[in-house]
């Protein structure tokens, strides 16, 4: 058991936390209490009144009823989203609030605060406020030229920045090996497809965000790298054999677990066959493999036993798909804890007060669970004593100066020695596939035509605008928008073009990178480039062909598509990322638009390698 300690030192290294004035004894918890230390809840959306109709209010600011029951249940954690963030001082509020919630309980013990803010297409804070990046894979194709550089700069910068508003949990850094070019929900999230390469660049970054006072959270465990099922809408199944697991899902979490101990890992709604092939019944009478997520076999056995993990094992969203399609949210709860994970993250959906209700009643069955012995009350104590160890040992805190904490937060987010590591990333990854006949760079006279083919305008203009700033001669620019043209009018602009840069972005966006499930649940078809972009693009670039026109064909999203469009550039260029802002609605940028623009017009090298291997281009 863990002896009586204190949570008494500053938080963040910025000298705005203040020492806690009372101690908690992980000795003395009560049943309820290590329950409620095992729940990480959202308040994404909240309305005081309950209705028949979805909650779709952003929750800003900490309701009474909210501030209650962390302070009734001894709550553990909660975890952000992008609606929960609309500015530096509201967000620095409103984690203060929780955080003195937390600390009128009666145990005291602060929050975990978390995210998800890998980088890259997943982020959480606005991009205009926070430095994003351009993501793993990214910083994967930089990997031959700067090693472990860039992974451990940017892990450095979001610690740094997500301290500043009072966040101390990163879902981060994504380790699934990326194997499958049809993967939809992991490819570009990924350093790459070597195992070794994963675990190095993934080490890196545990390094940065650690050694900064963020903790990480591994994921998504044993790998979701080979699958071509998103679990946030079905529940994939990795038919690797264990020869195969051993060589290629688990190499990153072994090496980074041995060297390192970071303090979470996720585990992913997945089912493998060949580490647990139990089955259970669904909620609709079916009977299915247990997902690692519930398999005792992989997280006890596997995780804790053989590769001796001894740190804080948390669910992915227990709202996705991959577990909420086949449980009632009470039992997914139970069946998680019984396989030996310490906290079910998102465990219910909490959105009004009758849902307070439903979380009572889930508190209330966790506890009789344990007393009638379906739970292992010794393994739920050792649980809340793991947890409480790690916020000991990253000296989590609910004091805050919070004037003070807000100033420093302002000067930090988005800081300019950030945004150079940020532009330097997107300019080192920018990966030159093909040039045919020196293509690149661009030698074109004053006022010649640039035609421009993107999945939407604002990525025309992101590119139109990057060129315009780093070419030494004025072009004259026409856009073809894949979300809806007219074609005599594409056609034209093709023909009277001297050059075309045409890019792509595949596969569509996946439910973690919008937000969540919420928005797939408003919106099924929430991805806005449908398959007939694709269809559409092809043409466009056969017309091209016919018409003998000089092309760059860009992969902005995972390169894959290089295998398809690529035959028809003369010239082809990857970036791994197409994120922009708008700046007063005139300016529309970001650090891959200008890293591309400066490679096209020939004021920097394109640098980067392919971490991945795309049909017909590196695997020969």
């Amino acid at each position: 058991m863990l002896n009586k300690f204190a949570i008494s030192s500053i938080i963040f290294g910025l000298g705005c936390f203040l020492p806690m004035k009372s101690t908690f004894a992980a000795t003395k918890l009560t049943l309820e209490q290590q329950i409620g230390q095992k729940l990480m809840l959202d308040f994404r959306y909240y309305c005081d009144q309950d209705s028949e109709n979805k909650c779709r209010t952003a929750m800003t600011e900490l309701p009474a009823d909210l501030a209650k029951i962390i302070t009734k249940h001894d709550i553990g954690g909660v975890i952000l989203f992008a609606e929960n963030i609309q500015n530096i001082n509201q967000t620095v509020k409103l984690n203060n609030q929780m955080q003195q919630a937390a600390a009128q309980s009666s145990l005291g013990a602060p929050l975990f605060i978390s995210i998800d803010q890998e980088g890259g297409r997943v982020a959480r804070i606005p991009r205009d406020v926070a430095t994003s990046f351009t993501g793993n894979m990214s910083i994967g194709a930089t990997y031959a030229q700067h090693g472990t550089q860039f992974a451990t700069q940017s892990a450095q910068v979001i610690a740094d920045e997500l301290k500043a508003i009072g966040v101390n949990v990163n879902y981060a850094p994504t380790v699934d090996v990326n194997m499958n070019p049809d993967n939809p929900v992991i490819n570009v999230r990924s350093y790459g497809e070597d195992p070794s390469l994963v675990g190095k660049l993934g080490g890196a970054q545990v390094a940065g965000f650690e050694g900064n006072g963020v903790i990480t959270s591994l994921k998504h465990f044993p790998g979701h790298g080979d699958t071509n099922v998103d679990s946030h809408t079905g529940l994939p199944k990795v038919m690797h054999d264990k020869e195969t697991i051993w060589q290629q899902d688990l190499p990153p979490f072994k090496d980074i677990i041995k060297k390192q101990n970071p303090g979470m890992i996720m585990t992913a709604h997945i089912q493998y066959p060949a580490l647990d092939d139990t089955t259970f019944v669904s909620k609709d009478g079916k009977t299915m493999i247990k997902p690692a997520t519930m398999s005792r076999k992989i997280i006890t056995d596997l995780l804790r036993g053989e590769l001796n993990y001894q740190g804080v094992v948390i669910t992915d969203a227990l709202d996705m798909a991959g577990i909420s399609h086949f449980f009632e949210p009470i039992e997914a709860v139970i069946n998680t804890f019984a396989a030996g994970v310490d906290i079910a993250l998102m465990p219910i959906e909490i959105r009004s007060p009758k849902d307070l209700l439903v979380l009572d009643q889930l508190i209330a069955r966790l506890v009789k669970e344990v007393k009638n012995g379906q739970l292992n009350g010794e393994e739920i104590a050792q649980s809340a004593q793991r947890i409480l160890k790690l916020k000991s040992k990253f000296k989590l805190t609910t004091a805050l100066d919070e004037s003070l904490a807000i100033q420093k937060a302002q000067l930090i987010l988005g800081d300019s020695s950030h945004r150079k590591v940020e532009a330097e990333l997107a300019l080192a990854a920018i990966t030159l596939v093909k040039n045919v006949q020196s293509t690149l760079p661009l030698k074109l006279s004053n006022n010649a035509k640039v035609h421009i083919i993107m999945p939407d305008t604002r990525k025309c203009m992101a590119l139109e605008q990057a060129i315009k700033e780093y070419a030494d001669n004025d072009y004259q620019y026409s856009c073809t928008s894949l979300q809806g043209f007219e074609p005599s009018v594409a056609l034209k602009a093709l023909n009277d073009a001297d050059i075309i840069i045409a890019g792509n972005a595949s596969p569509n966006q996946s439910a973690v990178e919008i937000g969540g499930m919420d928005d797939l649940a408003d919106d099924p078809q929430f991805a806005i480039a449908k398959s007939e972009q694709g269809a559409a693009l092809e043409n466009l670039l056969q017309q091209a062909q016919r018409a003998n026109k000089k092309t760059v064909f860009v992969s902005l999203r995972a390169p894959y598509d290089i295998a398809k469009f690529g035959q028809y550039g003369d010239a082809i260029l990857a970036t791994y990322a197409y994120n922009i802002d708008i700046d007063n609605n005139v300016k529309v940028a970001g650090p891959a638009f200008t890293a591309l623009a400066k490679v096209l017009v020939g004021k920097a090298a394109a640098t980067g390698t392919l971490p991945v291997t795309v049909n017909g281009i590196n695997n020969n």
